[in-house]
């Protein structure tokens, strides 16, 4: 079954200025790798409207966004910047991601969401981290919406996904598993953080062989659906835990997605799955690690 590929041209126009590391080459460099896969689908998304939001998201945090997009960008944090196009690049993403949440839970074979600004960072009522709104948290609210209650969310971000722990730490429908690189920004994700015992974290230092990092973020999605089956799943695709990766002291190759996006397949192979792009700032290793995980899910 192929796989399809949500995006809108408008993910292209996000841009927080000359030498800041979400770049919009991120994108352009995934969309070109996965054009040379076989069983690839292709699909333009219908950006998606704000009070789609709303099911994460504050009215006065949408309203705070809209308003930096009337006044044609600004810096909304030390890290994070809109500008003119960033409102329309959010909202295309968010669409992308909902859509492919629709495709999925439809039975039509798993998806991918290659879209930026990325999302994982962003709380219920403020940006982080280069991160607007939070897709992977849409995403799993849509799935409950269409029935699918029971989502685990896999965050193998470099950094930590705080946005999304704290958006679903209480929500024992909703467990997530998060390998990331500790101590490092953003300073949290203690493996002693459980919510309702639905957050699985993994917080190793950078430098260890990689077989580390596949070996320990394996055994926290062990026990993350021990006696408890998903209904979907949603990969937090982010490739900055490659080696190489200027925001990262992780170790990873494209291989190693490729094993654990079989591995998941293998071991809960009834949940479809979305995958929804998050970090990697070396736009051709990116690429390459988004690829091997696309590849993998057909």
């Amino acid at each position: 079954m192929a796989v399809a590929v949500y995006s809108h041209p408008s993910c292209t126009l996000h841009d927080a200025g000359p030498g800041h590391p979400e770049a919009p080459g991120r994108i352009v460099a995934v969309m070109e790798a996965l054009g040379g896969l076989p069983g690839i689908e292709f699909r333009t998304a219908t950006p998606a409207t704000p009070d789609v939001l709303l099911t994460v998201h504050t009215a006065e945090h949408v309203k705070h966004l809209r308003d930096t997009h009337a006044a044609g960008g600004g810096r909304l944090d030390p890290d994070t910047v809109m500008n003119a196009h960033s409102w329309e690049a959010m909202l295309a993403a968010t669409g992308a991601v909902l859509e492919a949440a629709g495709h999925v839970h439809a039975g039509a074979g798993h998806a991918f969401a290659a879209v930026r600004p990325p999302g994982h960072h962003a709380l219920a009522d403020r940006v982080m981290g280069f991160c607007l709104v939070n897709n992977a948290v849409l995403a799993a609210r849509r799935f409950q919406a269409l029935g699918r209650r029971r989502v685990l969310i896999v965050d193998w971000d470099v950094h930590h996904g705080n946005g999304t722990q704290a958006l679903v730490e209480h929500d024992a429908e909703v467990r997530f598993v998060s390998l990331h690189q500790s101590p490092w920004w953003p300073f949290t994700g203690a493996a002693s953080e459980r919510g309702v015992g639905n957050v699985f974290n993994v917080p190793l230092p950078g430098g260890l062989e990689p077989e580390q990092y596949v070996r320990q973020l394996w055994l926290a999605i062990e026990a993350a659906t021990r006696d408890w089956t998903p209904d979907a799943i949603i990969v937090s695709a982010g490739f900055d835990a490659m080696a190489g990766d200027p925001l990262g002291g992780f170790t990873l190759q494209p291989r190693h997605y490729r094993v654990l996006t079989e591995r998941l397949r293998e071991r809960i192979p009834a949940a479809p799955i979305l995958g929804t792009l998050e970090g990697g700032y070396l736009p051709g290793r990116l690429a390459k690690g988004a690829a091997a995980f696309v590849a993998a899910l057909g």
